[in-house]
């Protein structure tokens, strides 16, 4: 004690006020430091920092500098929607901090010039002697120097259920219970540099930019690198022509209408927000928008065992009785918890017992007890027999329970216990607990002045197991077979691991290692071994952290589930961290998906429901810059060819966020590919070779397409509004028909596309036939053998996609 009080410069009066003046200057206060936040003005405008919005508002400034008011505020609705929606997703991020500092206690009491007192917490100071009592939470990390019967609970960091025993030089924890005693203890750190504030610190860092994010960032600088290239190179081109600057910036301003997807923002926001909304019903709360994807990416899941992938209710599933009857007496009344509703209150291997045996029809008075001790390994209780006699049943570790055995009842005939019959029950016990069970002996006697607990009757053995859920093997198996790797981290014995995981499916040829064991791994050395272990044993919850950063280290996009304080970190660290629904607030808070059900075989179909989204997400955007290159293409060819411009920029808008918006949106809630679970994770870009050759291809069609007829209605002497309404319109179903090209091969199709075609049709109808609306855009009413001319020329969008799937892998 004396040593502990010289380290921290105290005694056991405690500190005087001025010293605790001159620390609090040196250590800080007792408190969580949350990382000053960003105003909240400050945080909206950033989100208006991208490429793709920063285009948006340049096309819009310029459509308004010419005039075109109209498409100037459809393009600023659709840049305020998308930064609306990020706005908030990112306000939602802070409330993980705000959760820990929940945790802390909000006083103290402590020993401070040989008085006791009651201060606040945050007060607390190095060398401070605190006093801890049955109930109260731990304020800071301290050491004890003094503890009298004390236990803590200590979950939160440790992610273990059980009673902590601590004794005089033990570390007591921030935040810990303490569950009985009582005990004094200088306080070693306080704030940011105990173990709970070394977390917050970590929940703090800036999220990892998430595979989708990257994706269309990417995606958002090719487009704009075409949009400028091909403006200048136009601009260039009319001015050479001696076009009037007023028209060539008229045409600039098309283009960039025509190069960016203005839907994209908004149409991406609303996939992923149904794709969430999906995902609940499957008790998958998806707490960050674009996480939704980045489940369809993921290449490895480190799951729990306990609760995860098992029941985490302790079954008995095997038994080998001498004497059936005095075993089940033993079982139902050598035990200490209780069913209630069905429910177990108390231990749980206590409380699977007393199921297996509760049909037992026999019950005498408790008279006393001998508790369950951990160096002991067993419990002993005491009743008295109808006759008067006292009966002693103990139940508990089998080895430990055979050594106090000198008898064994076989069904009523009462033998000496040989070594012979001993060796052969040691086998036994040794084939029960190969299978992963945990074993329990049962023995008794008719008590006498010997101790209690020696001289017993040995009457049978049962084996206990928390089985896995019926669900997860099938859910392990659909993950291998879709390239993802699944890792057990689990904090239970090896051999258990071991078992449960090979049942499962998740231990093949791979390797088994502890928490002992990856600490003496160097990090080089881990990092070359990472790849071959398949289970983890033993392991603390800090260990997880280091576990994700190896994994991630080899380019791994990983989910790691948890669900106690302790947990935050990796959950952080994670490319998807997973809470349980039952967790606490700061793991929930630290992750991107919540289980609500506790169960491996929801992250699975989350996974598939992710897969679904990106798989829609490429297919919409396919279709949408598709739709783009076709009018770029269009604009640089009627340009070249000396024709008016086709499209006016209102045009342009109505084509790009009106016509692409509901086929789009219906692109996006598409069913899933009938090979959706049986093919490797995607890690390549949203727009591939393959598909932005198809682009090309269907974009040329469009174009060419368009070119012609408008330059048909030109040369055959129909008003330029009349060619342009007919070009306008032959483009529109272009777009129609290359949506129907987009459906999924799915089991479960989505009918809603047939809808969003419909839907976009008459509303095309409605600008071509209202008066107001052709006044709006220019349009004006066209007859029958337009539109034959429109469907014939426009079927070719469907034959080149035919001739794509075959010749475009």
């Amino acid at each position: 004690m004396s040593d502990i009080l010289s380290e921290y410069n105290t005694s056991l009066n405690g500190l005087d006020n001025k010293e605790v003046q001159k620390r609090h200057q040196e250590y800080g206060l007792n408190e969580i430091e949350e990382k000053k936040p960003e105003p909240l003005i400050i945080l909206f405008l950033s989100q208006f920092v991208d490429i793709l919005i920063g285009l948006l508002i340049i096309a819009a400034i310029a459509a308004f500098a010419i005039g075109d008011v109209i498409d100037a505020g459809v393009i600023l609705l659709a840049v305020l929607l998308n930064t609306i929606i990020g706005f908030i997703q990112e306000y939602r991020s802070r409330r993980a901090v705000e959760s820990l500092k929940g945790l802390i206690t909000k006083t103290a009491i402590v020993k401070r010039e040989n008085k006791i007192a009651e201060i606040e917490s945050k007060d607390l100071t190095v060398g401070d002697i605190v006093i801890l009592e049955e109930g109260c939470k731990v304020p800071a990390d301290a050491k004890l120097i003094e503890a009298n019967y004390l236990s803590c609970d200590e979950s939160n960091l440790t992610g273990e259920s059980e009673a902590v025993k601590k004794d005089v030089d033990d570390t007591v924890y921030m935040d810990s219970n303490i569950l009985s005693g009582h005990a004094q203890a200088v306080v070693t750190n306080v704030g940011m540099k105990t173990e709970i504030g070394k977390i917050a610190k970590i929940v703090q860092e800036d999220d990892e930019e998430t595979p989708l994010a990257k994706r269309v960032g990417k995606l958002g600088k090719i487009l704009s690198a075409i949009a400028i290239v091909v403006c200048i190179a136009i601009f260039a081109l009319e001015l050479f022509k001696g076009v009037p600057i007023v028209e060539t910036f008229m045409t600039a301003v098309s283009l960039a209408v025509a190069a960016i997807p203005e839907g994209l923002p908004a149409v991406l926001t609303l996939t992923l927000a149904l794709g969430m909304n999906e995902m609940a019903k499957s008790k998958a709360i998806v707490r960050k928008l674009l996480s939704v994807e980045t489940l369809g990416s993921c290449t490895v899941i480190c799951s729990d065992k306990t609760g995860t992938l098992t029941e985490n209710k302790m079954t008995v599933v095997d038994s080998f009785y001498t004497n059936k009857d005095k075993t089940h007496l033993i079982g139902k009344l050598c035990n200490n918890a209780i069913i209630s509703d069905d429910k177990i209150i108390g231990d749980q291997t206590d409380g699977a017992i007393l199921k297996y045996c509760k049909d037992y029809d026999c019950s005498y008075e408790r008279v006393g007890e001998i508790p369950l001790d951990s160096n002991r390994k067993m419990m002993t209780t005491i009743h008295r027999l109808d006759d008067g006699k006292d009966i002693v049943l103990s139940k508990g570790a089998p080895e430990i329970i055979l050594d106090l055995c000198k008898y064994i009842d076989n069904d009523g005939s009462i033998e000496i216990l040989d070594s012979q019959t001993k060796e052969k029950l040691l086998e036994k016990i040794g084939e029960m607990s190969a299978k992963a069970l945990r074993v329990i002996g049962f023995a008794y006697k008719i008590r006498d002045k010997n101790d209690d607990e020696s001289d017993l009757t040995f009457t049978g053995l049962l084996g206990l197991i928390d089985p896995p859920k019926k669900d997860a093997k099938k859910a392990v198996e659909e993950c291998i077979n879709a390239g993802i790797d699944v890792i057990m981290i689990t904090g239970d014995h090896e051999k258990t691991a071991c078992a449960i995981a090979k049942h499962l499916g998740i231990l093949t040829d791979g390797k088994v290692i502890t928490g002992a064991e990856l600490d003496q791994l160097s990090d080089e050395r881990y990092l070359e071994s990472v790849k071959d272990i398949q289970v983890y044993a033993r392991v603390k919850p800090a260990q997880k952290m280091r576990i994700v950063e190896t994994l991630k280290q080899l380019d791994n996009i990983v989910a790691m589930t948890g669900d106690g304080v302790n947990d935050a970190p990796a959950l952080k660290k994670a490319s998807i961290g997973v809470s349980m629904g039952d967790g606490c607030d700061v793991a929930k808070e630290a992750s991107d998906m919540i289980l609500q059900n506790n169960d491996f075989t929801t992250i699975v179909k989350a996974i598939e429901g992710g897969r679904k989204i990106y798989d829609n997400i490429k297919r919409f955007v396919k279709y949408q810059v598709s739709t783009n290159v076709g009018a770029i293409l269009t604009i640089v060819g009627t340009s070249l060819l000396n024709l008016p411009l086709p499209f006016n920029p209102a045009q342009l808008l109505w084509l790009n966020i009106v016509m692409d918006g509901p086929p789009a949106q219906m692109l996006g809630i598409e069913g899933a590919e009938k090979d959706i679970m049986k093919r490797p994770p995607e890690k390549g870009d949203i727009l591939t070779k393959d598909t932005l050759l198809q682009i090309l291809c269907l974009g040329l069609v469009m174009a060419i397409g368009t070119i012609c007829v408008f330059a048909y209605e030109i040369y055959s002497g129909s008003s330029t509004t009349k060619a342009m309404t007919i070009a306008f319109t032959l483009f529109v179903v272009y777009q129609l028909l290359n949506a129907y090209n987009g459906k999924a091969n799915s089991d479960k199709s989505s009918k809603y596309l047939y809808l969003g075609i419909v839907i976009s049709f008459l509303l095309q109808l409605l600008i071509l036939y209202i008066p107001q609306l052709q006044i709006l855009f220019r349009t004006t009413a066209i007859g029958i053998a337009d539109w034959i001319v429109i469907i014939v020329v426009a079927s070719t969008i469907l034959v080149a996609q035919k001739i794509m799937n075959r010749v475009i892998k």
